[in-house]
């Protein structure tokens, strides 16, 4: 097989681990307060969010949730840039936290956080946004670093709602 075959049956592999989690493809112009989509190289992929724009929701966060639907993830939302850092303290389920700059374009990624545990995980400098999805998720969708969110709260977006 040729590498640009080998290529095609990445991406179809990916559309279809993205669509048995719901995941679909992200429609032009669909920007929605409960809604996030990713886009990278290899795929694409929309979670259904919740938005943490205050400081008591980002501080309670995803804690005491049982579990989580794959397609669902909640976006800390930052008044400003800024050297973001959790913890798993009181949070149940293992997370995946996606560090995102003002224009939500990714910045790291940090994989199946453990439930618990109160190490910080420091998502860089620059960090705006933060979307917390299921552990392991990011990694089998081929979430990275350079990856671009959009969203109504990203008010000068890499990838803007107007485009496709």
């Amino acid at each position: 097989m040729g590498s640009g075959s080998a290529r095609r049956g990445v991406t179809v592999g990916l559309a279809a681990v993205c669509l048995a989690l719901g995941l679909g493809p992200a429609a032009a112009a669909a920007c929605r307060e409960d809604q996030l989509d990713l886009r990278w190289p290899e795929g694409q992929a929309r979670f259904t969010v919740e938005v943490a724009d205050d400081e008591a929701e980002r501080a309670r966060g995803l804690m005491f949730r049982e579990a989580m639907a794959s397609s669902a993830g909640m976006l800390f939302v930052y008044p400003t840039p800024r050297e973001a850092s959790f913890w798993m303290k009181n949070t149940l389920i293992p997370l995946d936290m996606i560090f995102a700059d003002a224009g939500g374009r990714v910045i790291s990624v940090h994989a199946n956080a453990i439930p618990g545990d109160e190490t910080p995980i420091r998502g860089g400098a620059g960090v705006k946004y933060v979307l917390e999805i299921n552990g392991g998720l990011a990694g089998r969708l081929g979430i990275v670093p350079g990856a671009e969110m959009r969203h109504p709260a990203i008010a000068e977006p890499v990838w803007s709602c107007d485009a496709e």
